[in-house]
C-alpha cells in the first residue's frame, strides 16, 4: 500500500455543495486547496447518487429577489443552460467542471477521512493533519494545512479533532425557542431514499422483491399521498431513522427505506388504483440522503428567533430563506403530516461566528453541521444555503491562511474583511454595502447613454381621460372578457383581472411616490370606488406589506377601461420599496399584461382554495409572506404608471454598493431598447485625474427573482435569463482623450465577470458598452468595480 503526504493552505473534507463552494472560494483567493470526498461523484445529496433538489433562499418562489449569487448562483445558471431537462448526471458534470476549472484545487475522490491528528488542551485544540484512505487505489494520504474545513455533513472530522458538538433537540428553556421540546432529547430528522419512473410506451410488469414493504401494514396509505406521476424528491416524505442514530444505524435505515420504496412502487403498479401500466422503474437510490447528525458549537449558535426575526448580524456572511422545516421523528410512519414549516417575512442572515469551532483553533465548517439549534437547523440545512455557507467558510479559511489568523480572530477583529471579500466575489450577502477602499469605482462620477426613469407599463393607446385603448370598441370596453390592446407591458395585450381578491404592486419609491395610475374598469352602472393602500415592507430585504402608510379612495367611472389615480404624496427620508395594495371589489377589474417591469413585482392575496407551497404540507396561519404570493404572476404586471419619474435606475446605482435588490433594484437600467440584439448603450465611470486600471469587474442582472432548481422542480423557460447582457465591450479613455477597447465579450452567460487587463492602463474614464442583451427591453448593469492591482 502507498502512503503519500500532501501540504496545502486549506483542506476541505466533504464534496457536497458546501465543500465544493468552500474549495472553489479558497482557490479563487489564491490558496492551494485539497478537496477530499468519500464518494465517486461530487454534489453530496444533490448528486446523481441521491438526487435531492437543490433548494435555498427562494423557498420554491416564496421569497422575492432571493436566489443565491456567488458560486452557487454560477452552478444554478450554468445548469440552467446546459441541462434544461434536469438530467441528474448532467448536474454532476456541472459541479465537477466548477472544481476542475480551479487550478489550485487538488481533488481526491473516493477518499474517506477517518483519522485526524490534533493536539492542545480541550479548549484550544489545533488540527495538524487528516488522513484519508482512497478506495480502489489502496492509497493512504496525509493532508496537512493551516486551515481545515469539515463539510462532511455528519461532522466526523470535527468529532475526531475534539470539537464540541450537539446531537438532537435542545430543551425549550435553553434558548427560549417556542418550537423546541420541553425536555432535550436525541431525536433527529430522518434519512430518505428516492426513486424515479418513466413511461415505457407499452405495458411493463413489476414483480415486487421479497423485501418490499406491504403498505397496508403501515400508516402510510392513510397519512401520505401517492400519485402516479411523482418522481424523485416528490417523495421526500419517504423518511425514517429520526428515532435512531442516523450514522451508526445507517445500514438499518437504508434497508427500511429501500423496503418502503419497493412497497410504494408495488402499490402504484399492482394495486389497480393507479394508471401505471406503462410505467417502469427507471432508478432507485441505494444511498440514504441524510438530513441531520452532529451540529458543531461555534461562537454563536443560530436560533429560531434569529431566523424568524431576521436578525441582522454585524458579521453576517450568508443568507437563507427556507422555512423552519421540521419533520416528525417517526418520519413516514408518523400519523401527523410529514413536516411543519414556518417562514420569516424575508431572507434571514447567518454570521461568521456560526462557521468555526469554539474550541478547535483552525477548524471551520459549512453545511448542515454549522453551529445552530435543531430548530434553526431546520431552515439552514437545505443545499443552496449550505453552498453559500461553504463559500463564506472557504473565503474565511483563505483569509486566515493569508493573514495568519485564527477564524475567531478573523470574526472578532476583521469580520468586515470577510464580508467585503465576499461582496467582491458577488457572493450571497444582503444588506452589506461595498466599502472596499481599493475599489476605484466608488470615487468615480457615473453617467450613462440613457436611463430608465419611467416606472410603469407602456401606456399604448390607453389614455388617462378614460377613453378606451386602441383596438377595443367603446361598446365592448366594459364587457366581460374584453381585451385592452397595447395597454400592457412589452406592448402585449392586457386582459381584465377580476378583483376577487386583494392584489398589490411592490415597487421602489425613489425618491418619492406621489401617485400611481391604474388601468381599471367596473361593471357597476353608477361607477365604483377602489380602496388603495400604501404600505412599507419593514426591512429592506422584504417584499410584503408590513407598515401601513396611507389609504386613499379612488373613483372608477362606469365602463372602461379607465386610467384612475391614487395619490399618496409619499416622500420618504431615504428611498425604499413600498407595496401598493388594491383591495378586492368583485364588480371591478384591473388589467394584467404579459411581461415584467424592472424593479416591480405583482402580488396577489391568498384566497381559500389556493395551492400550498408544498401540496403535502398544511400551512400554518399567520405567515405574512404566504399571505402575498408573486409566483402566479411572475413576469406579468398590472397596468400602472407611477409618478414622479423614478431615480431607482440612475447610473450611480451601479457603484452604490449593494449588488442586488435591497430596498430597491440597486442597478443601472437604460431606457427602453428598440432592439435587444443591437442595444448601443453604455455606462461610464470618470475620474478627476488619471487612475491606473488593472482589473475591472462587472456584475450583470440575471434576475435573482427567477426561481431555479438543479432538477427543475419548477420549469423555467429561459436557458439564459433575458435580462443578462449578451455582448459587451470594456473601453478605457487614455490620457490622450481617445477611447480604446481592452476587452470584448460575445455570448456572455455569466452574471459576474472579472477582466484582468494584460497590462496596467492609465485612464481618465472607463466605459462598459452594452451591444446586446438576451431579450429584455432594457440594458442592466448591477455593479462595476475597478482596481489598480
Amino acid at each position: 500500500m502507498r502512503t503519500e503526504e500532501r501540504d496545502h493552505d486549506v483542506v476541505v473534507v466533504g464534496g457536497g455543495l458546501a465543500g465544493v463552494c468552500a474549495a472553489v472560494a479558497a482557490a479563487r483567493l489564491g490558496r492551494s486547496v485539497a478537496l477530499v470526498h468519500n464518494r465517486p461523484v461530487l454534489g453530496g445529496n444533490s448528486s446523481s447518487e441521491v438526487r435531492v433538489w437543490v433548494c435555498g433562499a427562494t423557498a420554491h418562489g416564496v421569497h422575492r429577489y432571493a436566489r443565491e449569487t456567488g458560486i452557487m448562483g454560477e452552478l444554478y445558471t450554468e445548469n440552467q443552460y446546459r441541462n434544461p431537462e434536469g438530467n441528474p448526471h448532467y448536474w454532476d458534470q456541472v459541479v465537477l467542471d466548477a472544481v476542475l476549472a480551479e487550478p489550485l484545487v487538488d481533488l481526491y475522490l473516493n477518499t474517506d477521512v477517518r483519522e485526524v491528528a490534533a493536539d492542545g488542551p480541550q479548549e484550544a485544540r489545533t488540527v495538524r493533519s487528516v488522513t484519508g484512505w482512497t478506495m480502489g487505489a489502496e492509497r493512504t494520504t496525509v493532508f496537512r494545512a493551516a486551515q481545515f474545513l469539515d463539510c462532511t455533513g455528519d461532522g466526523l472530522v470535527g468529532h475526531l479533532a475534539g470539537a464540541r458538538y450537539r446531537i438532537g433537540r435542545e430543551a425549550r428553556s435553553q434558548y427560549g425557542e417556542s418550537w423546541a421540546p420541553e425536555v432535550a432529547d436525541e431525536a433527529l430528522l430522518g434519512s430518505t431514499i428516492l426513486f424515479s419512473t418513466k413511461d415505457a410506451g407499452r405495458p411493463v410488469k413489476f414483480v415486487a422483491p421479497s423485501y418490499a414493504k406491504d403498505l397496508a401494514t403501515t400508516p402510510i396509505l392513510r397519512n401520505r399521498v401517492l400519485r402516479t406521476g411523482d418522481n424523485g424528491c416528490d417523495y421526500w416524505w419517504i423518511e425514517w431513522g429520526g428515532e435512531l442514530d442516523t450514522v451508526h444505524d445507517n445500514e438499518r435505515i437504508r434497508d427500511e427505506l429501500q423496503s418502503v420504496v419497493m412497497g410504494v412502487w408495488d402499490h402504484i403498479k399492482n394495486s389497480g388504483e393507479f394508471d401505471a401500466a406503462n410505467l417502469t422503474l427507471e432508478w432507485a437510490g441505494s444511498l440514504p440522503g441524510k438530513r441531520e447528525y452532529r451540529r458543531f458549537v461555534g461562537d454563536h449558535t443560530l436560533t429560531q428567533q434569529d431566523i424568524l426575526g431576521q436578525r441582522q448580524f454585524a458579521d453576517r456572511v450568508a443568507f437563507g430563506g427556507w422555512s423552519v422545516d421540521l419533520h416528525p421523528v417517526q418520519g413516514m410512519y408518523a400519523e401527523e403530516p410529514g413536516a411543519r414549516q414556518r417562514y420569516a417575512d424575508g431572507v434571514f442572515h447567518i454570521p461568521l461566528r456560526c462557521l468555526y469551532s469554539a474550541n478547535v483553533t483552525n477548524l471551520l465548517f459549512a453545511g448542515r453541521n454549522i453551529s445552530a439549534t435543531h430548530i434553526a437547523f431546520g431552515a439552514t440545512r437545505v443545499m443552496a444555503t449550505c453552498a453559500t455557507l461553504g463559500e463564506a467558510a472557504g473565503t474565511a479559511a483563505a483569509l486566515c491562511a493569508e493573514h495568519r489568523l485564527t477564524p475567531r480572530e478573523l470574526a472578532h477583529d476583521r469580520a468586515g474583511l470577510v464580508a467585503q471579500t465576499l461582496l467582491r466575489q458577488d457572493a450571497s450577502v444582503i444588506g452589506v454595502r461595498n466599502t472596499d477602499p481599493g475599489d476605484l469605482a466608488r470615487g468615480a462620477r457615473v453617467t450613462a447613454s440613457s436611463t430608465q426613469d419611467v416606472l410603469g407599463t407602456p401606456r399604448g393607446g390607453a389614455r388617462a381621460d378614460g377613453a378606451a385603448p386602441e383596438g377595443v370598441r367603446p361598446e365592448d370596453a366594459g364587457a366581460d372578457g374584453a381585451r385592452a390592446e397595447d395597454a400592457g407591458a412589452d406592448g402585449a395585450r392586457a386582459e381584465p383581472y377580476p378583483l376577487a381578491r386583494d392584489v398589490a404592486l411592490l415597487l421602489p419609491a425613489d425618491p418619492a411616490l406621489d401617485a400611481v395610475e391604474l388601468l381599471a374598469r367596473t361593471r357597476e352602472p353608477g361607477g365604483a370606488e377602489l380602496t388603495v393602500e400604501l404600505w412599507g415592507t419593514g426591512l429592506p430585504e422584504n417584499g410584503v406589506p408590513a407598515d401601513h402608510l396611507a389609504t386613499v379612495t379612488v373613483p372608477v367611472p362606469p365602463g372602461g377601461p379607465h386610467w384612475v389615480r391614487a395619490r399618496f404624496d409619499h416622500r420618504p427620508a431615504r428611498p425604499h420599496n413600498v407595496v401598493v395594495v388594491v383591495r378586492a371589489r368583485r364588480d371591478t377589474d384591473l388589467y394584467l399584461g404579459d411581461g415584467r417591469v424592472d424593479g416591480v413585482l405583482s402580488l396577489r392575496r391568498r384566497a381559500e382554495g389556493d395551492a400550498a407551497v408544498d401540496h403535502d404540507i398544511p400551512e400554518e396561519d399567520g405567515q405574512n409572506v404566504l399571505e402575498w404570493s408573486a409566483r402566479e404572476l411572475r413576469r406579468r404586471s398590472f397596468c400602472f404608471h407611477a409618478e414622479p419619474p423614478t431615480a431607482a435606475f440612475a447610473p450611480d446605482r451601479a457603484v452604490g454598493g449593494y449588488q442586488r435588490p435591497y430596498g430597491g433594484p440597486q442597478m443601472w437600467s437604460s431606457a427602453e431598447l428598440a432592439d435587444p440584439a443591437d442595444a448601443d448603450e453604455w455606462l461610464q465611470l470618470e475620474w478627476d485625474g488619471p487612475v491606473v486600471l488593472r482589473t475591472v469587474q462587472v456584475v450583470f442582472d440575471d434576475d435573482v427573482d427567477e426561481y431555479l432548481n438543479n432538477l427543475h422542480r419548477h420549469r423555467t423557460p429561459f436557458e439564459v435569463m433575458p435580462e443578462l447582457v449578451r455582448d459587451y465591450r470594456v473601453l478605457v479613455r487614455g490620457e490622450d482623450g481617445r477611447w480604446r477597447t481592452v476587452e470584448t465579450v460575445r455570448g456572455n452567460r455569466r452574471r459576474h465577470r472579472v477582466h484582468r487587463l494584460a497590462e496596467p492602463v492609465r485612464a481618465g474614464a472607463l466605459r462598459i458598452a452594452v451591444d446586446a442583451v438576451h431579450g429584455a427591453r432594457h440594458a442592466h448593469v448591477v455593479a462595476v468595480r475597478a482596481y489598480e492591482e
